[in-house]
């Protein structure tokens, strides 16, 4: 069973051509929790994409739905994970259940440990498609 809640998504055409790239060059085929957000998202050109939606680079305000804490993450590819920093690869089940969501939407999650994680996208601090920047 996966661990993403079934949402409705909306993804750039270019975040899903990169993701399916970055998979198919590390030698893999897409699977698992990212495998189901791109093969179920609503694709869309990276200028139609709202501005309230989780794109590739996006920095996100997230808030723990069982203990309220907020967190601030820049969704990332993994090569710039960094998760001191708050960098979240797009391939980690966190990275994977934030992608195309938008504003309100719950994320969520199994941890490492097992354990059901949820936290709610609280707002968009930055997304690079709506600062006009459609390549990052």
């Amino acid at each position: 069973m996966s661990s993403l809640k079934t949402e409705f998504r909306t993804v750039t055409e270019l975040d899903h051509v990169r993701i399916h790239s970055l998979v198919r060059r590390q030698g893999g085929v897409l699977t698992g929790d990212i495998a189901e957000v791109i093969d179920n998202a609503d694709l869309v050109r990276s200028q139609e994409i709202p501005a309230n939606v989780v794109t590739m680079y996006s920095q996100v305000l997230v808030a723990d739905v069982h203990s309220g804490e907020q967190r601030t993450l820049t969704l990332c590819y993994p090569a710039d994970t960094d998760p001191t920093a708050g960098f979240i690869s797009v391939l980690s089940p966190v990275g994977s259940s934030l992608l195309g969501l938008p504003i309100g939407a719950i994320a969520s999650w199994t941890a490492p440990d097992g354990t059901r994680v949820a936290a709610q996208v609280l707002d968009i601090l930055f997304q690079p498609e709506a600062s006009g920047d459609y390549v990052l």
